[in-house]
């Protein structure tokens, strides 16, 4: 059985909370991770609970692991993470979810 997976990570950024450096890094990740092929519905959130020590979120769906895999493998991606993920955050986590029921 397939099932959509919500890919979540949230994160903090070297460059701090609400700054010039944190809305462009948000801007261009959003340019270059929403256009890879298999994301659907990306969002960038901000983080707005003081329970958490992150301050914003990457979220998508992917149709089924094949769209999550194609999206982890592809160039872009790869190259995202290497130069900026990798450069620019801080500390984060990663969440893949599929619907319980």
């Amino acid at each position: 059985m397939s099932s959509n997976i919500k890919h979540m990570v949230t994160f903090s950024l070297h460059g701090g909370k609400d700054t010039p450096a944190a809305e462009a890094f948000l801007k261009e990740s959003t340019k270059e991770l929403s256009t890879i092929p298999g994301v659907q519905q990306f969002e960038v959130l901000r983080q707005v609970s003081s329970k958490n020590e992150y301050d914003y979120a990457f979220s998508m769906i992917f149709e089924n692991q094949k769209a999550y895999d194609t999206y982890n493998d592809h160039p872009v991606h790869q190259n995202y993470v290497a130069t900026r993920w990798l450069k620019e955050v801080s500390h984060f986590q990663e969440i893949d979810l599929i619907s319980y029921t």
